[in-house]
């Protein structure tokens, strides 16, 4: 093992990138690993990718399955589209004696003969294959047989001892159906993983990986999404924005808008995120869609992920205000995902927009929403973390980031649904608010960190041209309250002749 953590080329990946990531390379040689998870998890679609990686190299496998059948496992392989070819299965079952209750011994237990001759027949198809990758499935049986944690136990640790031997590297998997306290395997075991699957209130399941324990080895901690799909499994690893640094300028980036770049005191800085905050119907979208149209016309290219709204509808929307959106996703300048949260994890997501900005070079990105994103993590603490390390990741990538976020309420005292404003660096709040009998829209920038910004409000309105900025106004107070007081000689409102 290299000296920083990560794998010298001679462990024994998984052949789940992912995974492999995770585990700093894949799983150290001539080591036994315990794979543990509830029924439909995942156990068995890992373990078969773990074995077709070592046949595909050229390695002797065996699969020896003591709860599903030959049949069955061939099925699940054809499901994915494998080829078993190169791996051996052993399909453990009974002698006939056993399974005859007048042959069986009336002076021993059953268990005994059971026992001794299920581990009897694993040492036998070890000695014919003399395999290199070897796949228990799994540990509930030999623990049902056993009928005793201290059996249990003194069976495990035979087992091991044998493997070692042959200089097999073992994973052992264990479905949990039975007591899940016993963490015999775990304290005998070189490394522990475990995979879950959550059924939220909503929408399809969510599953997850963590490494519980990996001996001398730095891993990747904590839980990592994955998900199940033809071709085996997809896990998309926690990012660690630390670990991805680039080198770039941090010039600012103008929206298009020459009293919005005013607004913000030339425009937003690359590599930085804005955040923009207000009431439904304010033009949230249409404020980010400006700095993604405005990178596409200086010949760069921009991302959009949208939660909220439906994708026609969005760009029958944005070609009344002169925006063709369709035609620059078409030409490959804008790329735009429409995101279900009900069906997506927090970890696919970021793991989609980290494909995009690294592989297709891509400096400007807005996700509208963030109470889309919200909905498909609910936990708003760890939602802040989650949003925190993707933010970076794309910070330091030079990526300028946009996100929207609509407020509860149209005017007044509004909150939003989860409180991202310390970590965007640049935050712009839209407003309504009521003058001269009419109801119009108001911008202000409150925050940003790279250099200055106007500190006034200004008016704004949106027709066939886009997103039209006015002048500051001088005269109000009280926009951002929504029910302002007038207190100069003009107003500043647009359309106003003495404005």
């Amino acid at each position: 093992m290299a000296k920083d953590g990560h794998s010298d080329g001679k462990d024994a990946a998984f052949g789940v990138p992912g995974l492999d990531d995770i585990l700093a390379g894949g799983l150290e040689r001539e080591r036994i690993y315990l794979l543990e998870g509830a029924p439909g998890t995942g156990k068995t679609t890992a373990a078969m990718s773990f074995l077709i990686e070592g046949a595909e190299k050229g390695e002797p496998c065996l699969y020896i399955t003591l709860s599903e059948t030959e049949e069955e496992l061939r099925g699940t392989a054809r499901s994915h589209g494998w080829s078993l070819e190169g791996v051996e299965i052993f399909e453990l079952v009974p002698p006939e004696s056993l399974l005859d209750e007048q042959q069986q011994q009336s002076l021993l237990y059953s268990s005994d003969l059971e026992l001794g001759e299920t581990t009897r027949m694993i040492f036998d198809a070890v000695e014919k294959v003399q395999p290199t990758r070897i796949v228990v499935d799994s540990l509930s049986e030999i623990r049902l047989l056993a009928q005793g944690s201290l059996r249990y136990r003194r069976q495990v640790l035979a087992l091991k001892h044998y493997f070692a031997r042959r200089g097999a590297t073992v994973l052992l998997l264990d479905d949990l159906t039975t007591d899940v306290n016993d963490k015999t395997v775990h304290s005998v075991a070189h490394g522990v993983v475990q995979l879950q699957e959550l059924a939220p209130e909503y929408g399809a399941e969510r599953r997850r990986v963590r490494v519980i324990k990996y001996r001398g080895r730095r891993f990747r901690g904590g839980y990592h999404d994955f998900t199940i799909k033809t071709g085996g499994l997809e896990v998309y690893p926690r990012i660690v924005a630390s670990e991805h640094r680039t080198a770039f300028e941090r010039n600012p980036v103008s929206s298009g808008v020459a009293g919005l770049d005013n607004l913000l005191g030339g425009g937003v800085e690359r590599g930085s995120s804005a955040l923009i905050l207000g009431p439904a119907g304010t033009g949230k979208s249409l404020f980010a869609l400006n700095f993604a149209v405005s990178a596409v016309k200086r010949g760069e290219k921009a991302a959009l992920f949208i939660f909220d709204e439906e994708l026609g509808l969005l760009f029958a929307r944005m070609r009344g205000l002169g925006i063709d959106l369709e035609a620059m996703r078409d030409d490959g300048s804008l790329i735009i995902e429409q995101v279900d949260a009900a069906e997506l994890s927090p970890g696919e997501f970021a793991s989609r927009v980290r494909r995009c900005v690294s592989e297709k070079n891509i400096k400007t990105v807005v996700i509208d929403s963030l109470n889309g994103y919200q909905a498909a993590m609910p936990q708003e603490q760890f939602l802040v973390l989650h949003i925190h390390e993707l933010l970076q990741y794309l910070n330091r990538q030079g990526a300028s980031t946009f996100l929207t976020v609509a407020q509860h309420g149209l005017v007044g005292d509004m909150k939003a649904p989860v409180d991202v404003t310390y970590l965007a660096d640049t935050v712009i709040l839209l407003r309504y608010f009521e003058a001269v009998g009419h109801v119009r829209r108001a911008v202000s920038v409150i925050k940003k960190r790279a250099g200055g910004h106007e500190k006034t409000i200004r008016e704004f309105d949106i027709d066939d041209r886009g997103l039209v900025m006015g002048e500051p106004l001088q005269g109000f107070q009280g926009v951002l309250r929504g029910v302002p007081n007038f207190v100069g000689q003009g107003s500043g409102l647009m359309g106003d002749p003495a404005a």
